[in-house]
């Protein structure tokens, strides 16, 4: 026969856009509308209302197809109408409103949204570009009253993408109104025409994505066709019953055996910000849920997977009616709280300890408000994943990880679909990747199509999991794609497709895995690598956040054992709760648009002053009497290591250094030459330091002809993604800033700083080196006045040392990566991130580098001139992309560093804490700490959540190796080993001693928590 497949299928796909969608609706009326749009201050679109305080408001007639709605502006619209009282019905008919506020097709979550409520103000559920429907009594006569709250936001990620607009703040923002309403009517749904536009869809799709067109997608197409012989087209209504008929026998084959299966799970990734304020987002939770809810109790078959206890911490308070019925469903097993965190965080930025708490706040939240317990760690969406989440994950009780973001690498393809994945510590976290490529899948013949084609483990699985719904900016699962699951239930040529829980499908798939592959270390994403520097604010109002919170803690622990001041658990589980909000991984990461980074400046800020008051409050009480009466100036430590003398966890005064050769200076040809008992310096007349060579080994650290501390400048214009991209041919741009010179020198016996300024075009930076007298490290502040666009700014740091590979501070611990390019896997690492530290090391050197609010680094290797090689170290300072914010990190900023020659690792974790907690000095008596460590680092102290006056002790090995650590605490009761929420645990260190001091050992790097009771 002749080959017409291509004649066949337009017919399908015209038939059903031209003459079969457009009749599954028949127009009764249009409703009445009435409107109140809020109104600026001063010259500012005010925010959203309460329904109550809409409802006092006086509405005006409002004509269909105007326009409303400048962006960020919400305006209230009332609906009026009434089903006729003479209507009849006939079977397989049903009555509908439907609602098209100016939607467009495309980019569901990311226009115009609406959430719907009744004249009492009880939500029904919300509209958006593929959920236009309302229910309606199906009684004639009956009044039909809506109310709608309809938000104006913009599209910013639009088509072309990634334009720079100043839309992205309400402050800066068009006024211009940006949707037309054009639809508000009373319908009659064809069912018969529905059902048969779904049945088509489902049928074509899956033959058209077919990686064969063989024997069964020939019957099947021609079977379409023959439907649609049968299909009058200019009476569709009549005549769709009869064209179903046709397909039914296609409808009603089985799957072929030993057909993939595939778990669906409606889900709605919802960005707690992103193109979008913080606000938007609560009254996203509060419209995706309405839908989820109103389909659940429609009788669909639906299961929804719930992430992020902030989000539902949000509908508690806006929504309470809302609430309860999400809360009734989660009982009923119907909604489904996963992950077990406060927010979906960035994965690979935060600290260790915020790491922990973003596990334990939001698991208590799940527990305490909606009786449910999180089996899995729910990270779809963010850029990367660190190697110390196995570990913390386990810790917590968690032992299954869902993510597909891997999928985005631009080289390398990650090699598994469902794999054991193992962190530093060696813990192992069963792993699924859905196939799809997707967490917002739409059910479609494409998508389970190539579920199936790009599942990496055939042979040894043969499940997967499907999240399915609208995502990002919200939406969930809409009827239709509960119809297609239906239909693809058991379908001829097509995976097996089941509605269940992720614990059902990962218990399925760990029963059905074969031989399952192990991946070791972090699961790093070949894109996205400009998180580690985008939005500098944000990043260092973290780190500040983090390092204060630590403080915080500890003092307040202190003086609340002693019975000298209440412990503040509702104030500090606030800021906790606020800094884990912060770190969702399109805020931390600085990838939001400037309306969301003005606000996490202010939220840092009062994290910042609300800790300040509490430490203040605890310090004073803490050294306010003395049972010698000695009192004087002290240094309250905060960190895990003796500083100046003090001992770690302590406040006591700081022991002069006795260093009789301090720092000394001496002006040179080619500049300064500077001198201590460990290093003879030399720094250029422009500000680089050109020499630091030790005195005990005569050993040069700077490369000949190199220096530390140029700055470099590159183009900075990805192919996509501005703010989250960083290409490697930036590289290529390279521009060193010659414009610099000394600006000034001070010298003190102890203390000599020499400071450089530099230019490049409508920018400055000034670099200041800080030589101390006893201490072989050296510190490095630097400024920067930056007012460039689509430019990168670098820090350059050489090491005389030959290695191929360099350490970098994670979670509690760090990871090691090749600075070789060996494989395109090590090439792609470009550019990667670190915590506190960074430091190389080969078998007789090493080199640290400490930062105090940096992230992004990389590494290279540079040939000697005979043998050997020495290494560029350079720290990613200003990355200016224009979208989505155009604005990005203009202005003042600052930076930290400190290096530390011959650092050891325990010595480089020292150095990281302390540059990030600083010196606090006060006055008063000393404070001993009530306990001590030795073999592992403190990462935590605080009073456990229970409130039952207990100190529980956050612990790491630091080194990478076994440890037997030694606890003291004098005045202890008992002490226990506990889980990562405080709970006691078989799988922790077996605790040896009593009486004071207690041993246990740890192996490399492994966390563990000590619960610590005290006489009362």
């Amino acid at each position: 026969m002749h080959d017409n497949k291509e004649i066949l299928m337009q017919r399908v796909t015209r038939t059903l856009k031209e003459r079969i969608l457009p009749r599954e609706y028949t127009k009764i009326s249009s409703l009445h509308v009435t409107q109140w749009r809020q109104p600026l201050e001063d010259g500012v679109i005010s925010e959203p209302v309460r329904f109550a305080q809409a409802m006092k408001a006086d509405f005006t007639p409002f004509e269909l197809g105007q326009t409303w709605g400048g962006a960020w502006q919400t305006t209230w619209f009332k609906l009026h109408g009434q089903v006729p009282s003479d209507l009849e019905l006939s079977q397989g008919q049903r009555l509908e409103l439907r609602i098209d506020l100016g939607f467009e097709e495309h980019s569901v979550g990311f226009h115009a949204e609406a959430l719907v409520r009744d004249l009492s103000g009880k939500t029904v559920k919300a509209l958006n570009p593929r959920s236009r429907w309302l229910p309606v009594a199906q009684k004639a006569g009956s009044d039909i009253d809506y109310v709608i709250e309809a938000a104006a936001n913009p599209l910013l990620l639009g088509i072309p993408p990634f334009q720079p607009t100043h839309d992205g703040d309400k402050l800066t923002a068009s006024h211009q109104e940006l949707y037309h309403f054009r639809q508000a009517d009373l319908v009659i749904v064809n069912e018969d025409v529905y059902g048969l536009a779904l049945d088509i869809q489902v049928l074509h799709e899956m033959i058209e994505a077919a990686p064969h067109f063989g024997d069964h997608e020939w019957d099947v197409l021609l079977g379409l066709n023959r439907a649609l012989d049968c299909l009058d087209l200019d009476d569709v209504v009549a005549t769709a019953g009869a064209a179903r008929e046709v397909l039914k026998p296609f409808m009603e084959a089985a799957a072929y055996p030993g057909a993939h299966r595939i778990s669906a799970v409606g889900h709605a990734h919802i960005d707690s910000a992103w193109l979008w304020p913080l606000r938007e987002t609560r009254r996203k939770v509060n419209r995706t849920l309405a839908n989820v809810v109103r389909l659940i109790e429609d009788g669909s078959s639906l299961i929804f997977a719930l992430p992020a206890a902030q989000h539902v911490a949000w509908l508690k308070e806006d929504d309470p009616e809302l609430f309860e019925r999400v809360r009734e469903l989660v009982a009923k097993g119907r909604i489904v709280p996963v992950g077990g965190m406060w927010v979906e965080p960035d994965a690979v930025l935060p600290g260790g300890e915020a790491m922990c708490r973003q596990l334990v706040e939001g698991l208590d939240f799940f527990e305490n408000e909606l009786g449910a317990s999180c089996q899995e760690i729910w990270l779809p969406d963010s850029f990367g994943y660190s190697a110390a989440l196995p570990q913390i994950a386990r810790e917590a009780g968690i032992e299954r990880f869902l993510t597909q973001k891997i999928s985005w690498n631009q080289v390398n393809t990650f090699p598994h679909h469902t794999l054991l994945w193992e962190g530093i510590d060696g813990s192992r976290i069963f792993t699924h990747f859905p196939p799809m490529d997707t967490y917002g899948a739409e059910v479609t013949g494409q998508n389970l199509t190539h579920a199936v084609e790009n599942f990496k483990d055939k042979g040894h699985a043969s499940v997967s999991l499907m999240p399915f719904g609208y995502g990002d900016g919200g939406g969930g699962p809409t009827r239709e794609m509960l119809e297609r699951i239906d239909r693809f239930r058991s379908l001829r040529g097509a995976p097996e497709v089941v509605m269940e829980t992720p614990k059902q499908f990962f218990d399925r798939a760990l029963e059905d895995a074969d031989q399952i592959p192990v991946w070791v270390g972090e699961l790093y994403l070949e894109l996205h690598r400009g998180t580690f520097t985008s939005q500098i604010d944000a990043k260092q109002g973290n780190r500040r956040g983090e390092s204060i919170l630590r403080e915080t803690e500890l003092w307040c622990s202190y003086a609340a054992i002693q019975g000298l001041m209440d412990y503040p658990y509702e104030e500090l589980r606030s800021y906790w709760r606020t800094l884990l909000l912060c770190q969702f991984h399109d805020i931390l990461p600085g990838t939001s648009i400037a309306w969301v980074y003005r606000e996490v400046r202010e939220l840092h800020k009062q994290i910042r002053e609300g800790c300040e008051a509490l430490i203040q409050k605890a310090l004073t009480v803490l050294t306010a009497s003395s049972k010698d009466g000695q009192t004087g100036e002290l240094l309250a430590n905060a960190s895990s290591f003796s500083l100046h003398g003090t001992a770690p966890l302590s406040v006591a005064a700081p022991v002069e250094e006795k260093d009789s050769q301090g720092v000394h200076l001496l002006q040179v040809d080619d500049g300064y030459e500077i001198t201590n008992a460990f290093f003879k310096a030399r720094v250029s007349t422009s500000g680089e330091l050109i020499s630091l060579r030790e005195i005990e080994s005569d050993r040069e650290w700077i490369p000949a002809g190199q220096k530390a501390g140029e700055f470099h400048i590159h183009q900075d214009f990805p192919n996509m993604w501005d703010a989250w991209d960083l290409d490697p041919f930036y590289r290529n741009s390279l521009r060193v800033v010659t414009d610099r010179s000394v600006s000034n020198v001070v010298v003190e016996h102890d203390r000599v700083e020499i400071h450089s300024t530099a230019r490049i075009d409508s920018s400055s930076m000034e670099l200041v080196w800080i030589f101390t007298s006893g201490s072989k490290a050296i510190d490095l502040h630097v400024e920067a006045d930056w007012h460039e666009h689509e430019k990168l700014l670098k820090l350059s740091i050489p090491v005389e040392l030959h290695t191929d590979h360099a350490q970098y501070e994670t979670q509690m611990g760090y990871i090691t990566r090749p600075t070789h390019e060996n494989t395109s896997w090590d090439a792609y690492r470009f550019e990667v991130s670190a915590h506190r530290w960074v430091r190389l090391e080969n078998a007789s050197r090493s080199w640290a580098i400490a930062n105090d609010a940096t992230y992004g680094w990389d590494v290279t290797r540079h040939q000697n001139d005979r043998r050997g090689t020495w290494s560029q170290v350079r720290a990613t300072l200003v990355k200016s992309a224009r979208f989505p914010d155009p604005d990005q990190d203009q202005g003042h900023h600052q930076w930290n560093f400190r290096i530390v020659p011959d650092a050891s690792v325990l010595e480089a974790v020292a150095a990281g804490q302390q540059i990030n907690l600083g010196e606090r000095e006060v006055s008063g008596a000393p404070v001993d700490a009530p306990f001590s460590v030795d073999g592992a680092v403190v990462e935590s102290v605080a009073l456990a959540p229970d409130r039952s006056g207990d100190l529980v002790i956050r612990l790491y090995e630091a080194e990478g190796g076994p440890s037997r650590v030694t606890f003291r605490a004098p005045k202890a009761d008992s002490v226990t080993a506990c889980d990562l929420r405080y709970r006691p645990s078989e799988s922790e260190p077996e605790l040896r001693g009593g009486q004071g001091e207690w041993s246990f050992d740890l192996s490399a790097f492994q966390i563990t928590t000590l619960r610590v009771s005290f006489a009362k």
